[in-house]
């Protein structure tokens, strides 16, 4: 057995793609943030090696950068949202005149509109509805002096109060940011792993509301999870940055942002990827590894179109069941999460995930077109048949099959 399995995986790194586009290391093929986004949610500050790093550990955005570091971020292969606190939007600076707006951005992008490593510019974490219209300003702003970069806004999560959000519903939250922001994108976070062990509750809600308004819209969203332990949130394991990643593909996601890439030096905040001194933790080579499966998926993925999203056997409250499936006859396992996409050519996939956290778990799915199943590595990347121990997830993992054509 040792033996076969020895070759098998000589073979699969033999016949691992190597592609022309960005790598993080070793070969390894890097999607664009314009396909999917996968940022270090935070200020990047403008050190080579850290910037190196931060690609190394599999984004293809360093973070919120200052203008004066665009060329270190562009030298190491990566692209940026640009922060600088001219252009950051408080409740004072979303009741600034158009004018105004118009002159601050304008001199920004002045400065940097036209480097290769802005993907975008920084506006607001977390806004109240109450401030939307000045928004709309600064983002029209954006439109009109740099059409094609990202005006970056992030959402407050679906626990937010109604207080904080100035509305009495997340639904009319997000309605109202998408009417009257019209953003090219929807970010939001959500922190729900809990240092009990236990996922927060509302985590798939927030998942499908977000969906909702974004296939409503055409917009991609994002989605903001945690890489580090603060307050009462669980130290970051694999099967817990896993879990993140698959949900939030399984629902269509474009985009995940980690929370936070350096541990902040303050309260109980620890292990993430990066520690209080600059040195790596365990969570780096754990996120490295989760982050490339992404990558690895890609090519495939971004190909896809979000049909359907159902949980089996056991359903959240507000989320669909088995009895939803566009593609399967039947589906066994425990605790399972099934994204349905439709691929070129209405070739039907779906993505499996064991939103377990602490427990592996064995699946059987029957399609309903006929046809041998396959799967997308996320190791390789490579269309395999699915046969064999591949009926095994991991906690947290996922698994993109398909019928073959």
């Amino acid at each position: 057995m040792l033996r076969r399995l020895t070759i098998g995986l000589m073979i699969c790194l033999l016949l691992s793609p190597v592609g022309s586009g960005g790598q993080a290391r070793r070969g390894e093929t890097m999607l664009k943030p314009e396909e999917f986004a996968i940022l270090p949610w935070g200020w990047t500050p403008g050190d080579r090696r850290a910037l190196e790093e931060i690609r190394e550990c599999g984004f293809n955005l360093a973070g919120f950068v200052h203008p004066e570091h665009l060329n270190l971020v562009r030298e190491v292969g990566l692209k940026c949202i640009v922060s600088d606190g001219s252009v950051h939007v408080g409740d004072a600076e979303a009741g600034l005149s158009e004018a105004e707006i118009a002159r601050r951005v304008q001199a920004l992008v002045d400065r940097t509109g036209r480097h290769p490593a802005v993907f975008g510019y920084y506006l607001r974490d977390e806004p109240g509805a109450a401030v939307y219209p000045g928004l709309r300003k600064w983002s029209d702003a954006y439109r009109r002096a740099a059409p094609d970069k990202h005006a970056y806004i992030n959402l407050f999560p679906n626990y937010a109060s109604p207080a904080q959000m100035n509305v009495p519903t997340y639904r009319e939250y997000l309605e109202r940011f998408v009417e009257i922001v019209q953003p090219r994108l929807i970010s939001y976070d959500h922190y729900a792993l809990m240092d009990d062990g236990t996922l927060r509750g509302g985590y798939f809600q927030n998942l499908e509301a977000v969906r909702e308004i974004a296939l409503k819209n055409g917009i991609p969203f994002w989605n903001i999870v945690l890489s580090n332990a603060h307050f009462h949130y669980a130290e970051p394991t694999e099967a817990g940055l896993r879990f993140q990643l698959y949900t939030t593909l399984a629902y269509g996601g474009r985009g995940i942002s980690y929370f936070t890439y350096f541990t902040p030096t303050i309260g109980n905040y620890r292990l993430a990827p990066i520690d209080p001194f600059g040195n790596k933790t365990p969570t780096w080579e754990m996120l490295r590894r989760v982050n490339l499966q992404i990558h690895r998926l890609g090519p495939t993925y971004l190909k896809l179109k979000s049909v359907n999203v159902f949980h089996h056997p056991e359903v959240p409250e507000g989320c669909s069941g088995f009895q939803t499936s566009r593609y399967l006859s039947e589906a066994v396992g425990t605790n399972l999460l099934v994204g349905e996409f439709e691929g070129p050519g209405g070739q039907p996939f779906v993505l499996v995930v064991n939103k377990d956290l602490h427990r592996s778990t064995s699946f059987r799915v029957r399609f309903k077109q006929e046809g041998a199943i396959q799967m997308v590595n996320p190791y390789t990347g490579n269309l395999e048949i699915w046969a064999g121990e591949n009926n095994w997830l991991a906690p947290g993992q996922g698994m993109l099959l398909c019928v073959a054509k």
